[in-house]
C-alpha cells in the first residue's frame, strides 16, 4: 500500500485479497514476488505480444507423447480453448509477477489438480515432462521476443534468463537437480529431445484444435488465426514442424518474416501500458479470484 496507507486488519475472508494488494507496487507488480522488475522473465514476460507464441510452445509440448494423451484424455482444447488459455496465463503471471505467497498457494493448486491427470504410461505430474514443459516455454519464448524486438540476447543473458525459467519446473514439485543446470546444458538436452520425439494421432488432433479452435464469432476470427498459424508454424523447430506435417517452402517463409518485421516495427513503439494489458488484467481477475480460489489451498 502507499505511504500512510490503512492499517485496519480485514475481515478474514477477504485476507488474501488484502495481502494482495499490500504487496503491489505503483505500477500494479507485485513487489514481494519470486523475481525482480529488472529480471529478464519480467522483461520478457510482461510483453502481451508474445501470446501469439502460446501455439507453438503448446503444441511443443504436445509434440510429447505423453503429455499428448493427457492433454488429449484430459484437457479442454476443443470445448473451452479461450477458458484453458485464461488459467494457464493468470498461473503464468501469478509465477512471474505475483506475490510469492500468490504464486506458492497458486501453483499447489495447479499441481493438485495435475496429479488427478494420470493414464496408462502418462502422469501430468511426472517430473521429466514438467521440465520438457519448462523448456518450450523458455526456447519459444527467447525466439519470439528476439524476433519482434530485434536483438539478439547475449550468452550471459540467456544463462540468467534460463535459470528463471526453471521455476515453471521447480514450483510445481520438480527437484531443482533435474532440468539441466546450465544454458550449454539445455541446448544439449533440446536438441536432444528435438531429434528423438514423435508426434503421434493425438499430438494432430490437439494441433488441429489449437490452430482451428470454434469461436464464437466464426470466420470474423480467421484473419487473426491465420496470422497465429503462421507465427506458429515460423516459430516451431524444423524437426517438429516437418513431422506435423505443415506445409513450409520459400512463400511461406517470406510471408512470416514480413510479418514478423510488420510487428517489429509497430509492437516496440506502442505504451507500455498497451502492450502489459493482458499481464494487467489476468492479474486482476485473479485478485478478484484469490478469497474464494485460494483461501483453502
Amino acid at each position: 500500500m502507499p505511504p500512510g496507507g490503512p492499517t485496519v486488519q480485514p475481515p478474514a475472508s477477504r485476507r488474501w485479497r488484502w495481502r494482495w494488494l499490500q504487496a503491489v507496487t505503483y505500477n500494479g507488480v507485485v513487489s514481494d514476488g519470486l523475481f525482480r522488475d529488472g529480471d529478464l522473465i519480467r522483461v520478457v514476460g510482461q510483453e502481451g505480444l508474445l501470446l501469439a507464441s502460446g501455439g507453438a510452445a503448446s503444441l511443443l509440448q504436445t509434440a510429447h507423447p505423453k503429455i499428448a494423451q493427457g492433454v488429449y484424455d484430459h484437457s479442454h482444447h476443443a470445448t473451452d480453448p479461450l477458458g484453458r488459455l485464461r488459467r494457464t496465463l493468470q498461473w503464468s503471471y501469478a509465477v512471474i509477477f505475483g506475490s510469492r505467497e500468490e504464486a506458492e498457494r497458486l501453483s499447489t493448486i495447479v499441481a493438485k489438480t495435475h496429479e488427478r491427470v494420470a493414464g496408462p504410461g502418462y502422469r501430468a505430474a511426472d517430473p521429466e515432462l514438467q521440465v520438457w514443459v519448462q523448456a518450450t516455454l523458455f526456447a519459444v519464448a527467447v525466439d519470439a521476443y528476439q524476433a519482434i524486438f530485434r536483438r539478439e540476447f547475449t550468452l550471459e543473458e540467456l544463462e540468467s534468463y534460463y535459470r528463471q525459467t526453471k521455476i515453471f519446473a521447480t514450483i510445481l514439485g520438480c527437484p531443482e537437480d533435474l532440468p539441466p543446470e546450465t544454458y550449454a546444458d539445455f541446448l544439449d538436452y533440446y536438441a536432444k529431445m528435438l531429434a528423438e520425439l514423435e508426434i503421434t494421432t493425438e499430438s494432430r488432433a490437439i494441433a488441429d484444435q489449437v490452430l482451428h479452435p470454434k469461436l464464437p464469432l466464426g470466420r470474423l476470427h480467421e484473419p487473426a488465426l491465420a496470422a497465429l498459424r503462421l507465427i506458429t508454424a515460423g516459430l516451431m523447430p524444423e524437426p517438429i514442424r516437418a513431422q506435423y506435417g505443415w506445409r513450409w517452402d520459400t512463400a511461406r517463409a517470406r510471408r512470416y518474416r514480413l510479418l514478423m518485421g510488420s510487428l517489429a516495427a509497430v509492437y516496440p513503439r506502442l505504451p507500455r501500458r498497451i502492450r502489459t494489458l493482458p499481464r494487467d488484467y489476468c492479474l486482476s481477475t485473479l485478485r478478484r479470484r484469490i478469497p474464494r480460489d485460494l483461501a483453502g489451498a
